[in-house]
């Protein structure tokens, strides 16, 4: 049986359907070649002039700076009835991630137990922590100060008292604190 409802001009436009559906890919590609090429130059840190490794475990961090031997910490949220005049509840840390200010700072993330996110916004930085993977971020710290973050990653019960404290300080300062 012969259908008598087909339309007899449905192939009318196929030459502006293959243009308008060619054209748009072709020019994506011309857009994302260059793109994903920019984004691997820039992934990669250059130069570091310290290496620090960092660990999310929950519900605290510990920090190996690699380029020096034995210099290694965990670091903790102070306890609202430790905290000085002056100390922000919830962000204050036992040991702060120290680093030299004006350098080249590489870090290598993983976590030990399930997923963090180490994130510092006055530095730009958010990079997240899985376990068995080691993520790299690069950042520069141009004047001193302590900058104050928190992990952004759903990781628990206690995952709101994970805070994290950046010490930027000069590079002679910070050799004197590595000895």
């Amino acid at each position: 049986m012969v259908n008598k409802h087909v339309n007899r001009y449905i192939m009318e436009a196929q030459t502006i359907e293959t243009v308008w559906t060619i054209l748009p890919a072709l020019i994506l590609l011309v857009l994302a070649l260059p793109s994903l090429r920019i984004l691997y130059i820039t992934d990669e840190v250059s130069q570091p002039s310290i290496t620090v490794k960092t660990i999310g475990h929950q519900w605290y961090w510990s920090y190996e700076y690699t380029d020096f031997m034995n210099v290694e910490m965990d670091s903790y949220m102070t306890p609202t009835s430790d905290l000085l005049p002056g100390d922000y509840r919830l962000l204050e840390v036992d040991n702060r991630m120290v680093v030299p200010m004006q350098l080249e700072i590489r870090m290598l993330i993983t976590a030990a137990d399930v997923i963090h996110s180490w994130t510092v916004p006055a530095l730009g930085v958010k990079v997240d922590a899985v376990p068995g993977r080691l993520n790299q971020i690069g950042f520069t710290t141009t004047q001193p100060g302590i900058f104050y973050g928190q992990c952004s990653e759903i990781c628990g019960a206690n995952h709101s008292f994970m805070p994290i404290a950046v010490e930027a300080i000069n590079t002679k300062s910070f050799m004197n604190w590595v000895s």
